[in-house]
């Protein structure tokens, strides 16, 4: 991503739709080239933790944890690098995105220590969560 082009956005706000559970050590998602992904109100996206670092396009990510599905409440754009957010808590940054399922949805791939769960972070439907370039606020 080439920082010189970006201005000022606003954060991306939602709401968790339904809570996931579990974790998989081989779940071969891969990353798509795109350092950034526009979505839409309304919208329902997936949201994946993985302790990958890798940002080549096609990088396989094995290790992740499932946190859920979150609607989106105001259209925006997710960039690489922003903050994820639920409620105040900051959980992890945005490693970027994994396409297998869009149309449908977009697998959105938060960086964390270690892949966590909804279960792990005690996630329940109706949570705000939001994403926003660091030191930018959510709320």
């Amino acid at each position: 991503m080439n920082h010189d082009e970006d201005g000022a956005k606003r954060a991306v706000r939602g709401t968790l739709v339904k809570v996931l559970l579990h974790r998989r050590d081989d779940r071969g998602m891969s990353l798509e080239p795109h350092a950034s992904r526009c979505v839409r109100r309304g919208e329902v996206h997936e949201l994946v933790t993985t302790d990958h670092r890798e940002t080549a396009p096609g990088a396989r990510i094995d290790r992740v944890g499932f946190l859920g599905f979150a609607e989106i409440a105001c259209a925006g754009v997710i960039d690489r690098g922003d903050q994820f957010w639920v409620g105040d808590t900051v959980v992890g940054t945005v490693l970027g995105f994994d396409a297998c399922h869009f149309p449908n949805h977009y697998n959105i791939l938060i960086s964390t220590t270690s892949p966590v769960t909804g279960a792990d972070l005690d996630l329940r439907p109706e949570l705000p969560i939001g994403f926003a370039p660091a030191l930018v606020p959510v709320g």
